[in-house]
């Protein structure tokens, strides 16, 4: 089983999970120097950044776990970035949320963790 495949195949699946949600995708694999961001989106007022993962099962711990710290700093750089080259003001409402999908079950952990600085 191909990762690389299997990855983009869970991040359209939460692309379209989300759009059901009544969230506008944006940008996918948005990437710089610094790292990835697998979605954005709007939901409401906020400019929201989105990190998918995804387990077969628990064995492994859930996928939520995955995004620790160092994790988040590079979304949060990355995303920072993102603002300045689009053109959003730093008074945009901002929200970092995980996809989580273990198996077939898709869990949406609105502020999963909030913005870590440099």
């Amino acid at each position: 089983m191909n990762k690389r495949k299997v990855g983009a195949d869970k991040e359209f699946l939460a692309a379209a999970f989300l759009e059901k949600q009544g969230v506008t995708i944006l940008e996918h694999n948005f990437r710089n120097r610094s790292g990835e961001i697998d979605l954005i989106g709007r939901d409401g007022e906020y400019l929201v950044f989105f990190e998918v993962k995804f387990r077969h099962n628990a064995d492994m711990g859930h996928p939520e776990e995955a995004v620790g710290y160092a994790k988040q700093r590079q979304i949060c750089r990355v995303a920072d970035y993102y603002r300045y080259v689009k053109g959003f003001s730093s008074q945009t409402a901002v929200r970092y949320d995980v996809i989580a999908i273990e198996g077939e079950q898709v869990r949406w952990v609105k502020n999963a963790f909030s913005h870590q600085n440099r």
